[in-house]
């Protein structure tokens, strides 16, 4: 059997990957106590289909990812513009998507 080290060895560790994990991580324990305290119900926003928070929070963290790839890939900007660029986005489908 593989040991773990070399199964994660491909990944870079480092304290920006971990406070990402983190975050999203806390991102999902919020919101789920969020539902059980006071459930979402269906409505529409600008986005073309009726959503939840769920829906919303989960289009917004692809979005969000799908920018900051298209960013390290397009641009030799530094990408701590791109985080907070897709931390606005994100905030911008959860409050009116």
């Amino acid at each position: 059997m593989e040991n773990t080290e070399s199964l994660f060895a491909w990944m870079t560790w480092t304290p920006p990957v971990a406070i990402f994990f983190i975050c999203v991580g806390l991102m999902l324990v919020g919101m789920t106590l969020w539902q059980i305290r006071s459930p979402s119900i269906e409505r529409k926003g600008w986005l073309p289909i009726p959503t939840t928070r769920g829906d919303r929070l989960f289009i917004g963290l692809l979005t969000a990812a799908y920018f900051n790839l298209a960013w390290a890939g397009l641009s030799d900007i530094h990408q701590g513009f791109a985080a907070a660029i897709a931390f606005v986005l994100l905030l911008i489908v959860m409050r009116w998507g």
